[in-house]
C-alpha cells in the first residue's frame, strides 16, 4: 500500500463516536467523520489522485446484521463532500468481497489479527476488470493493526489495480 491517511487518533472522544457510527444504527455520522476526514493535510489529494474509490467490505452476515457498510456510508459522504476534481472518480461498492466468515477483528490480539484476514479479500470478479491499471483509494471507519487495509490492498493488487492507498477516519495511535 503506497500511503494512508488518517484523520484522528482512535482514542476518546472518537472511539465512542465510532461505536455509534458501526454498532448502534447511526449511519449518519458519516457526513461529518467525511468533513473533518477532509481537513487532514493528503486526504483530498488521496481523492483527487485515484480512478476508483473502494470501501472494505463486510461479511454478508455483519452486512444483514448491522444493515449498512460503515465503509461504504464513509466513501459515499467523502466524495460528495470533496471539492471539485474528485467526482471524477468512480465510487465501487463491491470491488472486493469478503472470503468466508472471520471472528471480529477488534476482538483479537495485534498476532492474531494479522493472520485471521491473510487471503480474506479478492477482487469481485464482475469487477475485477475496472480494478486493472487503476489507481485505487480504499476507505475504511479505523484503522489498528493495518491487517484488514494490507489485505485489501494485496488483493487489489492482485487483481491489477496499479497503485492502492487508504483513507481511513481513526488510527490507533503509535505508542
Amino acid at each position: 500500500m503506497q500511503s494512508c491517511v488518517a484523520a484522528v487518533d482512535y482514542a476518546y472522544p472518537w472511539d465512542g463516536l465510532i461505536a455509534r457510527f458501526k454498532f448502534r444504527g447511526e449511519p449518519g455520522w458519516a457526513q461529518p467523520m467525511a468533513a473533518l476526514t477532509l481537513q487532514t493535510p493528503g486526504a483530498v489529494a488521496a481523492l483527487q489522485t485515484c480512478d476508483l474509490v473502494v470501501p472494505i467490505p463486510l461479511t454478508t452476515t455483519r452486512l444483514a446484521t448491522r444493515g449498512y457498510n460503515q465503509a461504504w456510508e464513509l466513501a459515499k459522504a467523502l466524495r460528495a463532500a470533496a471539492p471539485g476534481e474528485s467526482a471524477r472518480n468512480e465510487a465501487m461498492a463491491d470491488a472486493l468481497v469478503r472470503l468466508g466468515e472471520v471472528p471480529d477483528q477488534h476482538s483479537l490480539s495485534r498476532e492474531q489479527r494479522l493472520r485471521n484476514l491473510q487471503g480474506a479479500f479478492a477482487a469481485h470478479p464482475f469487477r475485477a476488470a475496472r480494478l486493472v491499471g487503476a489507481r485505487v483509494l480504499l476507505v475504511d471507519d479505523v484503522t489498528t493493526t493495518g491487517a484488514t487495509l494490507h489485505s485489501a490492498a494485496q488483493a487489489l493488487l492482485m487483481a491489477g489495480a496499479q497503485q492502492v492507498s487508504a483513507l481511513v477516519f481513526a488510527r490507533t495511535p503509535p505508542h
